[in-house]
């Protein structure tokens, strides 16, 4: 996600309301009119439930407006007939929102259907969804968009429907940028490095953003390969006979391959315009692309990459031969590069205007690094660079990826060599997991984030929460951390 966007005002209810009253403060009727308005908005207030669906067995809550009776009943959709009713909880305020809730809780109820919340004083809900295939949807489209991010692709209508779109940014002319130029690729060099996903509101290519991306796509597969061996999406077959979610990875690996500098094993930052394109479709924009300077950030975050993915495209073999060594190398010449220059953090040059993913504090992507390729590799010596002991598990995020660390680590932890701390590494997990499900039943709204988590790009900040909650689930089994998940 681009950190240069234009500010956004984001009003809750209750300063909107603000604004239309002061708006009509001169009218000598306002007084009344602000008073009916207050009162139709406390009426009409909605019903906020899980617009996707529910699968049977999960936890179902909706969040309810403070109203005055302490019922609340589920509806069929089609006959209907009340199906279940329920108690709703303490009204509680929650500060992110503004607003004063309370919780209707309906997870007992597991009958595949459709239906509707209904309280007094409060219009009904939304259409509830319970069903086995709830996410099914959502799962295909959230592999799916990263399709629709391609760089150096067309997207015909046969994949893409009614977002199809002509090739943009073939990228097979990119300049090297004065400040990555090197003996063997001195200023103006010019190199093919097609491929790989536009950024969310632009068109250039960060390492250091779709390394956490694309990770998260080889855990996926990790954590759960006959699932995502069974996901099929439709998308191009360029991987010759793999797993969507691995052809999709791949698109954006190839990519990632070619802007390591072959001479000394650093990688580029980005691949970059100077300044950012207009709102033009990817075809019709034609400035200059360049890979602009070598980062440690960018760097180890390439090796933390490319060495999950070396052990993922082992299994295929077959399919990419030599693909998995390929990578190992890369990961690891990477990691000497960023060992022998520890302090390159990133600063856009002078005249380039792009996105700029800088990080001044690298310990996390160093004990990333460190951790992927020990699972890897099994070398105690990178276990030991990562410096458990003095590494905190954090929810991830492109700047903070220490906990990434504990997460591949906790998935291979049965497998790891005696270096490696068990307990330790269960413990960090599931402590920070615990942490979460404390907020979770704290919440009025029973989410576990608080306001500062309400940043841009916040829905990151969430799935990733939850990203973590699922792997103290894992360890421990606790049913909290996956309905805080949930």
């Amino acid at each position: 996600m681009n950190q240069h966007r234009p500010p956004r005002l984001l009003l809750a209810p209750s300063f909107a309301a603000l604004l239309v009253a002061g708006c009509a403060s001169v009218d000598p009727d306002a007084r009344e009119r602000e008073r009916i308005g207050a009162a139709t908005v406390a009426v009409a207030a909605p019903i906020q439930v899980n617009q996707v669906g529910f699968l049977p067995g999960a936890a179902k809550l909706a969040v309810v407006p403070d109203v005055a009776t302490d019922r609340f009943e589920l509806v069929d959709a089609r006959s209907g007939a009340v199906v279940f009713v329920g108690t709703l909880g303490a009204a509680a305020t929650w500060a992110p929102a503004q607003a004063t809730v309370r919780i209707a809780d309906f997870s007992a109820w597991r009958t595949p259907g459709a239906y509707s919340l209904r309280v007094e004083g409060a219009a009904d809900s939304p259409p509830i969804t319970i069903a086995a295939d709830a996410y099914e949807a959502l799962d295909a489209a959230a592999l799916r968009a990263f399709y629709f991010q391609r760089a150096s692709s067309a997207l015909p209508a046969t994949f893409a429907g009614a977002w199809a779109r002509a090739a943009g940014h073939p990228d097979d002319h990119v300049l090297v940028h004065a400040s990555a130029a090197s003996p063997s690729r001195p200023e103006g060099t010019v190199i093919s490095c097609p491929k790989g996903w536009y950024d969310a509101g632009d068109y250039n290519k960060y390492v250091v953003n779709s390394g956490i991306s694309t990770y998260t796509l080889l855990a996926a597969w990790e954590h759960f390969p006959a699932h995502f061996r069974a996901l099929r999406v439709n998308l191009p077959d360029i991987g010759a006979g793999l797993p969507d979610v691995l052809t999709e990875t791949l698109w954006n690996l190839e990519w990632m391959l070619c802007m390591q500098d072959p001479a000394d094993g650093g990688v580029y930052h980005k691949l970059t315009n100077a300044g950012f394109d207009g709102a033009v479709m990817p075809d019709a924009a034609k400035a200059p692309r360049y890979v602009v300077a070598k980062s440690t950030a960018a760097t180890l975050d390439f090796a933390a990459v490319m060495a999950t993915a070396s052990r993922v495209f082992a299994g295929f073999e077959a399919q990419r031969p030599g693909l998995s060594a390929r990578m190992r190398a890369a990961a690891e010449r990477a990691w000497a590069w960023a060992r022998a220059h520890p302090d390159a953090v990133w600063r856009d040059p002078p005249d380039i205007h792009t996105g700029g993913y800088g990080d001044d504090h690298l310990a996390d992507e160093f004990a990333w690094a460190a951790a992927e390729l020990y699972v890897t590799t099994r070398d105690d010596r990178y276990y030991a660079a990562m410096d458990a002991p003095h590494l905190p598990a954090t929810v991830p995020s492109w700047g903070d990826v220490g906990g990434l660390a504990w997460v591949s680590l906790a998935q291979h932890r049965d497998a790891l060599t005696p270096a490696a701390d068990r307990a330790l590494i269960a413990s960090r997990v599931t402590s920070l997991a615990d942490g979460f499900v404390a907020r979770w039943r704290a919440s009025a709204w029973r989410v576990s984030m608080t306001s500062d988590d309400f940043v841009w790009g916040s829905n990151a900040v969430a799935l990733n929460q939850a990203l973590m909650l699922v792997q103290g689930y894992r360890l421990t089994g606790d049913r909290a951390s996956l309905d805080a998940a949930q």
